[in-house]
């Protein structure tokens, strides 16, 4: 195998076990942010009455549970049993199981539309995600997806910053993101991308908006061990965790509002395409 794939398997690793162990946590705080974008991501896959949706990487179920109310028959997967239980209590009606990409147990053609909200990011090879989504896709059916764009507004990246300052370090066992995510970031990038796995009518818009919340639940998310930035803290020694901490509440005064909650920028791209 070469270094490339070493360095695949090892991340898609990583996602797996950060997330296998955050979905409490990810519920209490980063899940709001996450809902924001969702009447869009429906609205672009043409979600209706009686259409069947596949809701991938559903994490704690909020798209599932938002078709479901457009009267659609949703199914919904994720690769962690602990985000599904979520899922099931937020989506009663959707057919829920485990399923990781790039490979769906679903046969071809299957699905109106395939949708998947912050999911692509977690994969270690999009190009092989794509083509699968595809498959599943029936004839003339939608692709709807979103991604953080880079660079990240200020607020986005406010906790990072935070750990940049408190001079967390990189453990070596930790890999790096495929230099391939990159192309999900970029909305000139994802739009070749789609049309390279074969999708028609590649289209993309950037969304912005201020999520507001509180310091505690903001800080929660890594403090729960919630993304990468979870992970990152918990290798750090308790000196540097204080540290950023003090550097988090530090840079957050910038967006604190008048009521002491934050309010903090953030851009994400939805893309779409057809079969």
């Amino acid at each position: 195998m070469s270094q490339v794939g070493v360095d695949v398997e090892a991340f898609d690793a990583l996602e797996r076990r950060i997330w296998a162990r955050s979905a409490t946590a990810y519920a209490a705080s980063v899940a709001r942010l996450c809902a924001h974008p969702v009447p869009a991501l429906l609205d672009a896959a043409e979600v209706r009455p009686g259409s069947t949706v596949l809701d991938v990487g559903t994490g704690t179920g909020t798209v599932a549970a938002a078709a479901c109310a457009r009267g659609a028959r949703v199914t919904a997967v994720d690769a962690e049993p602990g985000m599904l239980a979520e899922a099931r209590r937020a989506a009663p009606e959707a057919a829920v199981s485990v399923a990781t990409l790039p490979e769906l147990p679903f046969p071809d053609g299957a699905f109106d539309a395939v949708v998947g909200n912050f999911v692509l990011n977690h994969v270690g090879r999009p190009d092989e995600a794509l083509t699968e989504l595809r498959r599943v896709l029936r004839p003339g059916g939608r692709l709807v997806l979103t991604t953080w764009a880079a660079p990240a507004p200020p607020g986005q990246s406010l906790l990072a910053r935070a750990f940049e300052a408190a001079g967390a370090t990189r453990p070596a066992d930790l890999p790096a993101p495929p230099a391939a995510l990159a192309a999900v970031t970029d909305l000139a990038a994802f739009r070749a991308l789609l049309a390279t796995a074969g999708l028609a009518e590649p289209d993309g818009r950037l969304l912005r908006w201020n999520h507001r919340t509180s310091s505690e639940v903001w800080w929660g998310g890594p403090a729960g061990g919630v993304a990468f930035l979870g992970e990152l803290l918990r290798h750090q020694p308790p000196e540097v965790r204080a540290g950023a901490r003090r550097e988090f509440d530090r840079l957050a005064a910038e967006f604190r509002s008048e009521d002491g909650e934050l309010e903090l920028p953030h851009a994400a791209l939805l893309v779409s395409a057809r079969r």
